[in-house]
């Protein structure tokens, strides 16, 4: 993912600077949870941030209520992609932590359109690890999920 470089001032936000209207920015669509704006850094015609409008930092600081919102605006945005652009492909990416590959440190989910050959590449190394280390694995996830017993 091409590396973009937040230069607000240490403990600002340049996402809640977009929201707060004190930068600009080519809107897309606002409710009460989440603003869509067209990425400054457009991989192909029609790529779209949708963010949170309150500051969290990543998926694991926003509400039940604020990712649902924000899905729900991911896929109205990709419904206008379609019509307007009409990609052939189309891929939702978000990413948490340095490690993960966020650059701007407040929540957002990319929409971008896709075309063959486009330069986009998103591909891991497969590990395949054995059916008993992916049962231990989902075992201990659902001791850990919230509200289990």
């Amino acid at each position: 993912m091409p590396q973009f470089v937040d230069t607000s001032p240490p403990g600002q936000c340049i996402f809640c600077r977009l929201v707060a209207g004190e930068i600009p920015a080519a809107r897309v669509y606002e409710d009460a949870l989440t603003i869509a704006f067209m990425d400054l850094g457009q991989v192909n015609p029609g790529h779209v941030l949708v963010a949170t409008r309150r500051h969290a930092a990543n998926l694991l600081e926003i509400t039940p209520e604020e990712a649902a919102a924000v899905m729900q605006t991911a896929q109205r945005v990709a419904q206008a992609v379609k019509a307007v652009f009409d990609p052939p492909g189309l891929t939702l990416l978000q990413a948490n932590g340095r490690e993960g590959d966020q650059t701007v440190f407040h929540f957002h989910l990319h929409v971008v359109p896709r075309h063959e050959d486009d330069g986009i590449a998103l591909s891991w190394p497969r590990k395949d690890p054995p059916a008993s280390v992916l049962q231990d694995h989902a075992a201990r996830l659902r001791g850990a999920l919230p509200g289990a017993v």
